[in-house]
């Protein structure tokens, strides 16, 4: 996968300061039932660890994120590189414009223990638990948090916090702070949320490579 791509999203685990909100999982809950789908636009900030002491320049991109539960989702990437990755429910595209290159890869082989698989694929916290350990953190920034901790021993995350937003009767996805075995870092802040938009349709998640593309099948 192009690192450019930011997917293999990465953090080493922030510490949290404040009250632990006893309802976080029952938000989680609440947005897992109610959201069946979603659009919204992202800003991910993506740090790797400092090195000798030496923070690295964190770099950041954006674009549009989508998904209609329980087995297709895409972030479009505009900024700074066009690139997008969809999940059509059978493969998953990783498209990189700057190469011209389209990577398929299986999608139920691929995603496993994934922040796409957690936040687009599950239906329940039943589901949800069968991959990762789920657990309330502190309330922070008028957010409620669950930490989520794969269970499979061979992941490549260490942890992802999931900031949920309860407004106005609704939760709104607004932010994922996680962290990959690595030690790198990546924030994605959700803006524009669209619950449920009724012009968001299963064919918008079909992808067709460009024409001249390399597709690669590793």
């Amino acid at each position: 996968m192009n690192k450019k791509l930011g997917f293999a999203f990465a953090a080493f685990l922030l510490l949290s300061t404040g009250l632990v909100h006893a309802d976080s999982l029952d938000t989680l809950a609440q947005f897992l039932k109610s959201t069946r789908s979603l659009r919204a636009d992202f800003v991910q900030v993506v740090a790797a660890p400092a090195k000798e002491g030496r923070p690295a320049k964190p770099k950041t991109s954006s674009g549009v994120f989508a998904f209609i539960r329980p087995s297709v989702f895409r972030f479009d990437y505009s900024k700074p590189y066009v690139q997008n990755i969809v999940a059509d429910g059978q493969q998953l595209w990783l498209f990189d414009a700057d190469l011209n290159q389209v990577t398929v890869r299986n999608q139920a082989q691929t995603l496993g223990s994934t922040p796409a698989a957690l936040i687009a694929s599950a239906q329940d916290l039943a589901s949800l638990g069968k991959d990762f350990n789920l657990k309330a953190v502190p309330s922070e920034e008028g957010m409620d948090w669950v930490l989520a901790t794969p269970k499979t021993q061979d992941s490549s995350l260490q942890t992802i916090r999931i900031g949920l937003r309860p407004d106005a009767g609704q939760v709104v996805l607004s932010q994922l702070d996680i962290t990959d075995a690595f030690g790198n870092r990546s924030l994605i802040r959700f803006e524009r949320v669209e619950i449920n938009p009724s012009n968001l349709t299963l064919k918008q998640f079909n992808f067709v490579p460009p024409k001249g593309a390399d597709v690669v099948r590793p």
